[in-house]
């Protein structure tokens, strides 16, 4: 068998085999919100029967928050871009910064790794590597796989 067709294959395969793999484990990400969405509400009854509990709405916010960010996660695993990364990771930070009791300094750190973010997204982001035209299986990749096929068959 050709080297030329087996560098060109391989590769490919397994890139189809971790697509696979990031579908299933989308799969069960979509399984784990559904049933976290369900303990949420459940939460929610629980608050009705002692609503001055602050310790209630603690956990209630956390868990909200937690869904909230596994929402974001299996966006992230579908659009396969940047932004989405940043808005998980924005997400994530806020999270801790809201639901945990941090210390002035955890904070600072906090809000400086946002505005790090925040200034990712404005002036360091290029939408062009997002675009799928730029992807190692494009058409280009795929020409070239034809070609090497027919270079083999004939």
């Amino acid at each position: 068998m050709d080297s030329e067709l087996l560098k060109l294959r391989i590769p490919s395969y397994i890139y189809r085999v971790a697509q696979l793999l990031e579908i299933v484990v989308s799969l069960i990400v979509i399984v784990a919100i559904t049933l976290s969405v369900w303990s949420v509400l459940l939460e929610l009854n629980i608050m009705t029967s002692g609503p001055g509990n602050t310790d209630l709405l603690q956990t209630f916010l956390a868990d909200a928050f937690t869904v909230v960010i596994g929402i974001e996660f299996l966006k992230m695993l579908s659009r396969h871009n940047m932004s989405s990364v940043v808005e998980v990771l924005l997400f994530a930070i806020a999270r801790q910064m809201v639901i945990e009791h941090t210390t002035a300094v955890e904070n600072l750190v906090m809000v400086i790794a946002i505005a790090i973010l925040f200034t990712i997204r404005k002036y360091l982001f290029i939408p062009g590597l997002d675009d799928k035209k730029y992807s190692p299986h494009s058409k280009k990749r795929a020409d070239t796989e034809d070609a090497a096929h027919e270079h083999i068959h004939s």
